[in-house]
């Protein structure tokens, strides 16, 4: 069971609901230790004086800022301690806003917010913060302090539930006139009709679920072969021939023809392993069968 990584009250007006927050991100990623190539054996980083060339104790390690010029401008804890914003245990709402009008691009860390506790009040009032804010499609915008540092928050209702991400700070938003802009080019209608064509055709609804990390999966396979003492053979780096640039007009006729395709195939195809395609390819006699794919296999048997 997780445990809480915060506790207090979500605050507007004269309404206080207890909560907890809870991260809502599972960290699956593959964590690996540095070693010594020539024995296998850990290494620890050591700190070391860069003036008396020697270790230091962790205990003697402070913090400084460095400016441009490559000065150091120590900064003591004590200093730091004094900067810390007023802790406090409450999420003070301060507007509700139509969720459309924030940018996804504002939102950082999400959090899973549930009630802090099982009383017929606050389970009475989330409940009902979550009915009015569904009712109006709304996000509630706030700020809090977790592990003394201050956020700007969004709440909003995911399922019958509510969930607070964290939030950039506008100046910490890169505007994108920072950044290299498409030059200006002319589009020919038919272009045009033919992308809309494409967009159409790929449309479908998301389905979060078929879609997995690979590489992970990849790297755990290697991981286990190796703890069996096997050896892991590098695959050969295919040999990539320079291409032209592409002519627009036939690259978009060719998608869409190969998405019109693909929307027509059989759907009880997708169930069938690659040799089960590949014995009903041979008795169509479909041609270059043998160095088909999966995914090819299907795509012919489709047409």
């Amino acid at each position: 069971m997780p445990r809480p990584l915060w506790k207090g009250t979500v605050s507007f007006g004269l309404v206080s609901v207890p909560v907890e927050l809870y991260s809502a991100i599972t960290d699956r990623g593959v964590h690996f230790r540095e070693i010594h190539t020539s024995d296998g054996s850990p290494v620890k980083h050591v700190r070391y004086c860069a003036a008396e060339d020697k270790p230091v104790d962790q205990s003697e390690v402070g913090r400084a800022y460095e400016l441009d010029d490559g000065r150091l401008i120590p900064v003591t804890d004590e200093e730091l301690e004094n900067l810390e914003p007023e802790k406090t245990q409450t999420i003070e709402i301060e507007t509700f806003v139509t969720r459309t009008d924030v940018d996804p691009i504002r939102f950082d860390h999400p959090y899973y917010m549930v009630p802090g506790n099982r009383s017929v009040g606050t389970l009475r009032a989330y409940r009902l913060l979550v009915e009015a804010m569904t009712e109006g499609d709304l996000l509630a915008m706030g700020t809090f302090v977790m592990r003394s540092r201050g956020y700007l928050a969004a709440i909003r209702v995911r399922g019958d539930a509510l969930a607070l991400s964290t939030m950039h700070f506008p100046a910490e938003i890169r505007s994108i006139s920072d950044l290299p802009g498409p030059a200006d080019a002319k589009i020919a209608a038919a272009e045009l009709d033919d992308m809309v064509a494409i967009v159409g055709e790929l449309s479908a609804d998301w389905d979060p679920d078929s879609y997995s990390d690979r590489y992970r999966a990849r790297l755990k396979k290697v991981i286990t072969s190796k703890k069996k003492g096997r050896k892991i053979k590098a695959p050969a780096e295919p040999e990539e021939a320079p291409t032209a640039a592409p002519d627009l007009m036939a690259a978009l006729k060719e998608t869409l023809a190969s998405s019109r395709r693909r929307s027509r195939r059989p759907k009880d195809l997708e169930g069938l392993s690659r040799d089960d395609l590949y014995e009903l390819a041979s008795k169509r006699g479909l041609k270059g069968r043998s160095k088909m794919n999966k995914g090819q296999l299907i795509e012919a048997l489709g047409d």
